[in-house]
């Protein structure tokens, strides 16, 4: 238990300073970069700083974590600590638990976060902040498929839940049936809410005999039930940065739309599959750190080690831009690789159980 407490305590030191200078290095290179373009309101740059803070925590926390159990070995090595620990009876199992269970505690509260909106999309927020001076801009010319109806909106406003200028076409058997037009619509209790529209019917039978077009007026209609505009604009807009909440609700309203939903098992994936490959890098590269700085060069060790992890961090994150481009599937992409790090975690875990 003291090893425990001792380890933990040096790490989560470790662990925050160098989350804060990464996400600091991060967001002041990204200031410096586009201080012009950002507004002159004061309140709009913290809140463009803020949202891009939790972007760099979004993209370098794994990457903290692994760089904080490196550096925690390694003082450990250096302050003999490591040997006394040995010394005393210790295995290297013991001193490794509490590098695996304090970043596994720590990734499971970062995948939490992102049930978060300000959190998952503070990528998405700070870029329309630095374009449009507005932290969630309207999505226009917003054009999808539902059942057998073709929708076109002009203008979303998701923060609004409103759409303006609406077309809705209802089609059977390759046959445009009829045309709702409308100027508003607003969402609520889980349906499209319009309060007032013209509907334009096409007759079966086009001819000189026929009645015409027929158009009829409605008031109080509803339509596109469980379509909530956060959906809309995530799908549609072919955004990847889902909450969980909406990935999971997209993928239970889309998967008998014939809509392709491997971008959103992808976020999915992203969001809970992803990060762990951190524990799993932390067990592989402790049992190739030395005990003693007499039996390998610290110091080219860690640079080594930090190489490593970049390089497979960089790896990670292209294979994820890939599934995301639907270039390669998602359970290639981030299910693969993460899997195969778990079973050489498990491998050298197993293997070094019963050492000394």
């Amino acid at each position: 238990m003291l090893a425990f407490r001792y380890i933990s305590f040096h790490y989560l030191k470790y662990f925050s300073i160098i989350l804060l200078a990464l996400v600091l290095f991060l967001v002041g290179f990204d200031y410096m970069e586009n201080a012009e373009k950002l507004s002159e309101s004061a309140n709009l740059v913290l809140i463009y700083l803020v949202y891009k803070s939790f972007f760099a925590i979004d993209m370098l926390l794994p990457l903290a974590l692994i760089f904080s159990m490196i550096s925690t070995k390694i003082f450990l090595i250096r302050s003999n600590a490591l040997v006394s620990f040995y010394s005393l009876g210790y295995s290297r199992i013991d001193v490794l638990r509490p590098f695996v269970v304090v970043s596994t505690s720590i990734i499971i509260l970062f995948v939490s976060l992102h049930a978060l909106p300000s959190f998952s999309r503070a990528d998405e927020f700070s870029n329309n902040i630095r374009k449009n001076a507005e932290y969630l801009s309207p999505t226009r010319d917003l054009f999808f498929t539902y059942k057998d109806q073709y929708v076109y909106f002009s203008k979303m406003l998701p923060l609004q839940e409103k759409a303006e200028d609406i077309r809705v076409f209802t089609v059977k058997d390759n046959s445009l049936k009829e045309v709702l037009v409308a100027s508003e619509a607003t969402y609520r209790d889980e349906h499209w809410y319009i309060r007032e529209t013209d509907i334009i019917t096409k007759p079966d039978d086009l001819s000189f005999e026929s009645m015409g077009m027929k158009v009829t007026n409605k008031k109080d209609l509803k339509i596109l039930e469980g379509f909530r505009p956060k959906i809309l604009d995530q799908v549609y807009e072919g955004k990847v940065n889902f909450t969980i909440k909406d990935a999971i609700d997209a993928i239970f309203l889309l998967k008998d739309q014939n809509v392709n939903i491997s971008s959103i098992k992808g976020a999915l994936y992203k969001i809970f599959v992803y990060p762990f490959f951190v524990p799993c890098l932390v067990v592989i590269i402790f049992f190739f750190v030395p005990i003693s700085p007499r039996f390998l060069n610290v110091s080219l060790f860690s640079f080594a080690a930090i190489l490593a992890t970049l390089l497979i961090w960089g790896i990670l994150f292209m294979l994820i831009e890939l599934s995301n481009n639907k270039i390669i599937s998602s359970e290639v992409g981030v299910l693969a690789p993460v899997i195969i790090l778990f079973f050489v975690a498990s491998w050298q875990w197993r293997k070094f159980s019963l050492t000394k």
